[in-house]
């Protein structure tokens, strides 16, 4: 704060206004640190983004995935499980692609409405055919068990993001 400038006879004290504009500052200092917030404005950051980054999923070799035929026998109960109302869809979501998973959530929450009350047997996976077309796509079918009905699933998994994910399925 500043000293008094003047006194008036009525008591009053004149003072000096603070400076409140900011401090002058040049472009190259401006840019050091965060980036300035830009209201209405869209929020990108086109300096950091890498040229070799697509945004997209990415595929992975065969070698850099589990087992693919110990995986099917999984996914096939599972699948079967949520075709008939045992089990939630979104257990599934991280291992189909978005158009087969609304295909089995459609699914699911039609077996769910017209489910019976009482307990139920899990599914058994009788056998599983898996064979490779090229590096890090399969093909694969399974028999499986389920409610005294047997299932047959055709399934096409392919590596993406270090992890297997179905592109395709068929129930029969």
């Amino acid at each position: 704060m500043s000293t008094p400038r003047a006194t008036l006879p009525d008591g009053f004290t004149v003072r000096a206004l603070p400076q409140t504009a900011p401090a002058v500052i040049s472009a190259d200092e401006a840019w050091q640190g965060e980036q300035p917030y830009a209201q209405d404005a869209l929020a990108l950051d086109f300096f950091g983004a890498r040229e070799d980054d697509d945004f997209g999923r990415r595929p992975t070799r065969t070698s850099q995935l589990p087992d693919a035929t110990a995986f099917v026998a999984k996914l096939s109960q599972a699948v079967v499980e949520v075709v008939s109302g045992q089990r939630p869809a979104p257990q599934l979501i991280r291992h189909t692609s978005p158009a087969t998973y609304s295909v089995l959530a459609r699914q699911g929450m039609v077996a769910g409405r017209r489910r019976t009350p009482g307990p139920r047997r899990p599914a058994i996976v009788r056998r599983v055919r898996v064979c490779e077309p090229r590096d890090g796509v399969v093909e694969a079918c399974a028999v499986v068990l389920s409610h005294g009905r047997v299932r047959a699933l055709a399934l096409r998994l392919e590596g993406l993001d270090g992890r297997w994910v179905v592109t395709a399925l068929t129930i029969g």
